[in-house]
């Protein structure tokens, strides 16, 4: 036998212990799980959020894995809490990447978005928000993608609602100080529109419950303005406390919210004080589509509670991820794959992504709390 031949026959034996050696290991690649972050705040007083948001995402997951999973790969979610904490949210992404996530589902409000971004385009990890809307989130070509419209359309709306629909002409503002990059640009977006025709911002009074001012302080300040009604800006749970002390002093002035308060926990704490309370929002809570019903029938069920627009913009934000991951060619990243996938199967319509990770979603409507409900007027 040659040299080279002995080579080739030695070369042989060598490789063959290797191959089967990697396909007896018990930790390869194919029998991995795919592991997918959640962030969002869990706790505290943007907890509804938060909760609504894992509670939708988890029931996705494990549609997904009642089916084999991802190309036969089991999903995994790991679950952190931001605590609305820019530094717990950036050393909880941190801790996502580190744990090998494939993309990264939340956070669920604006201030906590801008804080991981940094972190996200470092690691070219790509995060889809449920419901981060703030336009400072815009027009970036960054791993930031998001499911929910932005302040622009929101903001926009209920100005154009108070100016063509109500006499409302003079409007004090109360907004939350610890989710500034969301409050601040929807009250200027507002702001530009509502003046721009005539009509007028008696107050801008900023709140921070890490000050621990009183709300009974609060709205005595902002009813001292004497406005035609009242704008809050804050999370459903503050909105609802302030409701309240408004309509000790005052049992007509009209009140209007951002999308944020527009939660049912708003009507559970708020009760008969945030009757006629006026919200702007993309979700219709009556949707007949049968995929929208078909969910909210299982959360309900599952839950004891309704999803609302958190729990079904979460879904959305876990069905981008799922399908993206699903659909991926070998040759793409997650980022690319987004972008290359023409429409996502919403649980309220379909949508896709413009080249900066927004979307565009129906309309957003105005609608009224009713017998605690959330009717549509607009």
């Amino acid at each position: 036998m040659s040299l080279l031949s002995r080579s080739v026959v030695m070369a042989r034996y060598l490789v063959l212990p290797v191959v089967l050696f990697s396909l007896l290991m018990p930790g390869c690649r194919h029998d991995e799980p795919v592991k997918i972050g959640f962030i969002a705040g869990t706790s505290g007083r943007v907890a509804d959020l938060g909760v609504s948001g894992r509670d939708a995402v988890q029931m996705l997951v494990e549609e997904y894995n009642d089916n084999g999973g991802v190309n036969g790969r089991r999903i995994e979610l790991v679950i952190k809490d931001d605590q609305q904490d820019p530094q717990i949210a950036q050393s909880s992404v941190r801790q996502l990447i580190d744990e090998g996530v494939a993309a990264i589902i939340g956070p669920m409000t604006s201030d906590m978005a801008v804080a991981i971004m940094p972190t996200l385009d470092q690691s070219q990890i790509p995060a889809v928000s449920p419901t981060a809307s703030s336009q400072l989130l815009s027009g970036r070509d960054d791993f930031f993608f998001r499911v929910t419209s932005t302040t622009l359309e929101y903001a926009t709306k209920s100005a154009a609602y108070h100016i063509k629909a109500t006499d409302i002409r003079k409007i004090a503002v109360v907004f939350d100080e610890d989710n500034r990059s969301f409050t601040e640009n929807w009250l200027n977006t507002f702001k530009d529109y509502f003046t721009g025709r005539g009509g007028e911002i008696v107050a801008e009074i900023g709140f921070s419950g890490r000050r621990g001012r009183s709300f009974s302080d609060l709205t005595r300040e902002l009813l001292a303005h004497q406005a035609d009604g009242v704008l809050i800006l804050a999370n459903s749970m503050d909105s609802a406390l302030i409701c309240q002390q408004i309509r000790k002093t005052d049992s007509d002035i009209p009140i209007s919210l951002a999308d944020w308060g527009a939660t049912e926990r708003l009507l559970e704490l708020g009760g008969r004080t945030v009757e006629g309370v006026v919200v702007v929002q993309t979700f219709v809570r009556n949707h007949p589509g049968e995929k929208y019903q078909a969910f909210r029938r299982e959360f309900v069920n599952r839950f004891k509670r309704e999803p609302g627009f958190a729990g079904v913009y979460a879904y959305d934000a876990a069905q981008v991820v799922l399908t993206a991951l699903s659909e991926r060619k070998n040759d793409q990243s997650l980022r690319e794959t987004f972008h290359a996938i023409q429409r996502f199967p919403g649980l309220q319509g379909d949508f896709s992504f413009d080249e900066f990770g927004d979307v565009t979603r129906a309309r957003a409507n105005i609608s009224v709390v009713r017998n605690q409900k959330f009717i549509v007027l607009d």
